[in-house]
This record gives C-alpha cells, sequence and structure tokens, in this order.
C-alpha cells in the first residue's frame, strides 16, 4: 500500500487540516500518516484558537515516521511559525523527500489568518524549494508574486513568477474567480488549465486541505504533476457537488466521499 504524510495543524471539526487530509488519503485508497503542528480550536465559522506544537516535537514526529514507514509523498499544510518551517524543511533535505505537495496556508477559507507574517519569509526560503508543487489560492499567489491577480492572464503571469522565484511546479487555483473555478498549473515551462464550473454551495471548508492531498496521493502512485492534479481537481468537484450541510457557516466537506474502484 502506498502511503502519504500529512504534515498540518488538527481542525477540531473534521473539515480541514490534518483531519481532512486522513479522509481524503483514505478515500484514495492510501495508507495516511501525521505529524501534527498545531492544535486549533475551529469551526465552520471561524478559527477561536490556535496552540504551536514546540518545535522539537515536530522534528520527533518527523524522524518517528521517516524511521518506521518512509512516506511515499508528502502533503504540507498549516505550519504557522518560522521555528517549525525552518526544523521541517532540515528534516525533509536530510530524509531527501521528493513527492512534495505544499498548501501554502496564509489564510483560511472563512477568512481567518493561519500564517504569522514574520513566518512568511521561512516559508519562501526554506520550505517551498523543497516542494515538487505547492498550490496556493488566488490570495496567496498574490503575496508570493507581488501580483494583483483578477484574471486568467494574471493567474498565468503569477505562476510564472513564483515557480521561476522557487522553483517548483505551481497550481493557482482560482476558486476565488468570480464566474469559474478554473485552476492553473505551470509546471516545467507548460501551462495546464483544468476548467470547472463554480459550484453553488457553501460547504467550502478544508477545500484546498482535500485538493493538495489528492495530488500528493496521485504523486505516490508514480503519477504525473499534471495527471495527479487532474485525478484531484475531478475529486474535489464531486466533493463539492454532494456535500451535506452541516454547519451554522460554511459546511465542512463531505470527506469520506469514495472513488470508483
Amino acid at each position: 500500500m502506498k502511503t502519504v504524510l500529512s504534515i498540518a495543524g488538527s481542525d477540531t471539526i473534521g473539515g480541514a487540516g490534518i483531519q481532512a487530509d486522513l479522509k481524503t488519503i483514505a478515500a484514495h485508497g492510501l495508507y495516511g500518516m501525521t505529524v501534527i503542528t498545531a492544535l486549533t480550536a475551529q469551526n465552520t465559522l471561524g478559527v477561536q484558537a490556535i496552540h504551536e506544537a514546540p518545535p522539537e516535537f515536530v522534528q520527533q514526529e518527523i524522524d518517528s515516521v521517516f524511521t518506521d514507514i518512509v512516506p511515499d509523498a508528502v502533503k504540507i499544510g498549516m505550519v504557522s511559525s518560522a521555528a517549525i518551517i525552518r526544523v521541517i524543511a532540515e528534516r525533509l533535505r536530510f530524509y531527501g523527500v521528493k513527492n512534495l505537495v505544499v498548501d501554502p496556508v496564509m489564510v483560511a477559507t472563512s477568512g481567518s489568518r493561519l500564517l504569522l507574517p514574520e513566518a512568511q519569509e521561512a516559508l519562501q526560503q526554506e520550505l517551498l524549494p523543497l516542494a515538487r508543487l505547492i498550490t496556493p489560492n488566488l490570495p496567496e499567489a498574490a503575496v508570493l508574486s507581488g501580483m494583483d491577480i483578477a484574471s486568467p492572464d494574471e493567474m498565468l503571469a503569477a505562476a510564472k513568477k513564483i515557480s521561476a522565484d522557487i522553483p517548483s511546479a505551481v497550481l493557482v487555483k482560482g476558486g476565488h474567480l468570480a464566474q469559474t473555478a478554473d485552476d492553473l498549473l505551470w509546471d516545467d515551462g507548460e501551462a495546464h488549465w483544468y476548467h470547472a464550473p463554480r459550484v453553488d454551495t457553501e460547504n467550502t471548508h478544508g477545500t484546498g486541505c482535500t485538493l493538495s492531498s489528492a495530488i500528493a496521493c496521485g504523486l505516490a502512485k508514480g503519477l504525473a504533476v499534471s495527471e495527479a492534479v487532474r485525478q484531484a481537481k475531478e475529486y474535489i468537484t464531486a466533493t463539492l457537488r454532494h456535500d451535506p450541510q452541516l454547519g451554522h457557516g460554511h459546511g465542512p466537506l463531505n470527506h469520506v466521499w469514495r472513488l470508483n474502484p
């Protein structure tokens, strides 16, 4: 069985973070493992509190995984401090991780800030250059590129800029576009567009976590980045179309949506 490690924060209601990642990995038929960077008190309405794990404990978690069950792919989500980011980057370099997907979580879907400003430099200099793929949404891509993004042409320009600075493949997610939910992958000098209609739903809590985990599953199976993204895009669209309303705010995704065998 192929294995995927999620390095991220915990979500109390299970719609995002570690819990969403494990559900997604299981739905893809892979074995999920975790390194928890922070505990959060959050729900569909927002993030009420964050309690970070000590950096030395995060290192011990990573070592525990890699000295026993070496993951076929690694997904990184919430990493809220520079110290934790540096520890993760050092350990991933030490273990020579290749299939690394980084979701540069800066702002939750609810609008709550999840990445401390002083950690942004460490993220860009230490962690993102190790990635095979990063998956920023439009606000995150705007921060990473220093550009305003409101159109497909601007998405492409931003992706090229980010990829040149890191370098890695970049998937700019278009969920914040007005009319569509088209995503753009810039990989090895080629643009790949993934077109999808906007799904009329409020159940968007944890969409970024789910997508990046699904991509990591594809990479763990040996898929090319473009194909892993395509399959993950289809998966996230299916979850959005079939979600029940669970919360008082924006309900979490139904992450146990199963793939066809």
